[in-house]
């Protein structure tokens, strides 16, 4: 795989999720997608990836109660001056799944609780909540850039005005690590289920 030296293309997400990446505490993401997405549905189509922090849709009552208190409070349609971009991830593994019981068994990898995912699975039911697996790199130097309306709305993939460099990023976890989540992970969600990015 050839790695980028730089890139303007970013993942939203809440930044509670973007925190627990950059700190280790977890690789995974639970998406749908959000609805204004191009074909209506959740897609990948870069597996190097900046994260662009969110906070407008952040909700404390969907998340474990470790992660609640680190919510910042924000109204509705508030937006900030500047975002924050401190990392950058490769999306190493997609599992679409519908099944309640392999996602309830993913609970000790993830921020989120057992409301949030049987509420995730019950909207657009018909479309598979997607799992994702990030090996997160921390940027050397964090990059503010001006925010754009553009960049609002329920979308989960956005391009930056000014491209980022990621040259210097450091993995948030060992090689070994990471590998060894990614094997916990793969094993619960079985070989029938199982597609890697590629």
């Amino acid at each position: 795989m050839q790695e980028l030296t730089m890139t303007n293309y970013a993942l939203k997400e809440w930044a509670v999720a973007i925190n627990a990446l950059e700190t280790g505490k977890t690789i995974m993401l639970l998406r749908k997608g959000g609805i204004h997405e191009r074909h209506g549905r959740f897609e990948v189509d870069s597996k190097q990836i900046l994260l662009y922090p969110t906070f407008e849709h952040q909700q404390p009552f969907l998340l474990k109660p470790e992660y609640t208190n680190l919510v910042i409070p924000v109204t509705p349609g508030w937006h900030p001056e500047t975002v924050r971009i401190s990392s950058w991830a490769e999306i190493t593994d997609i599992f679409p799944c519908c099944e309640e019981s392999i996602v309830n068994a993913l609970l000790p990898f993830h921020i989120w609780n057992e409301y949030f995912i049987s509420d995730r699975l019950k909207w657009k039911s018909r479309q598979p909540l997607y799992i994702l697996l990030l090996r997160t790199y921390k940027l050397p130097q964090e990059q503010e850039i001006p925010y754009h309306s553009k960049y609002g709305g329920c979308k989960s993939w956005i391009e930056i005005e000014q491209p980022i460099s990621l040259k210097g990023a450091q993995p948030i976890l060992s090689d070994l690590a990471y590998a060894q989540l990614v094997t916990q992970i793969r094993n619960i969600v079985s070989d029938k289920l199982y597609a890697p990015f590629v």
